[in-house]
């Protein structure tokens, strides 16, 4: 079997107001503090791919328009919804109040492994992605309804944030969508 790359201009793309009215994935994402540009246009392209509902950016968390967000996103700015939110506490509060299952993404003591975490098909879930330095804050990872870590077996123990969202990501939306 001989393989052919597809054009980009054969990949059936929908249009940014098709991709609004599109049914979506319920996840929500919460970037905690993110110091990089670049990690947060790749979370934005992730959550384009599979239809999340919405990215809080909270924090130092910058928002877009911003080159450098840009640089990455590719245009996923446009697409996603997402919010600015000074408090990632009280952002977890508010959604907690709304029925969201928060779930941190991080090491701690009695983490459920991310290949374990069953998902219920009614509930909405709020990931949170923390600080390339310092994770989650642990005020946040303390008021979480579960805590999530992604299994390694290497030396370093630690993934890039935008690598962690693609990770997980992808695993909720095949457990949501089964």
């Amino acid at each position: 079997m001989k393989y052919r790359k597809i054009k980009n201009s054969e990949l059936d793309r929908i249009s940014v107001d098709e991709f609004r009215g599109r049914e979506k994935t319920p996840l929500i994402l919460v970037l905690d503090n993110i110091r990089s540009l670049n990690n947060i246009g790749s979370v934005f392209r992730t959550a384009d791919a599979f239809l999340i509902q919405k990215i809080y950016l909270c924090g130092i968390t910058a928002k877009p328009p911003h080159k450098d967000i840009q640089k990455t996103a590719l245009g996923a700015t446009d697409s996603v919804a997402w919010e600015y939110r000074s408090s990632t506490l009280e952002l977890v509060e508010e959604l907690q109040q709304n029925g969201v299952c928060i779930a941190s993404v991080e090491q701690a003591e009695e983490a459920i492994s991310l290949e374990q975490f069953e998902t219920q098909q009614d509930q909405t879930y709020a990931l949170i992605f923390g600080n390339e330095v310092k994770g989650v804050q642990q005020e946040v990872v303390s008021q979480s309804d579960a805590v999530i870590e992604i299994p390694q077996f290497g030396t370093k123990h630690s993934l890039n944030i935008s690598v962690s969202c693609g990770v997980v990501v992808w695993d909720f939306f095949k457990k949501l969508k089964s």
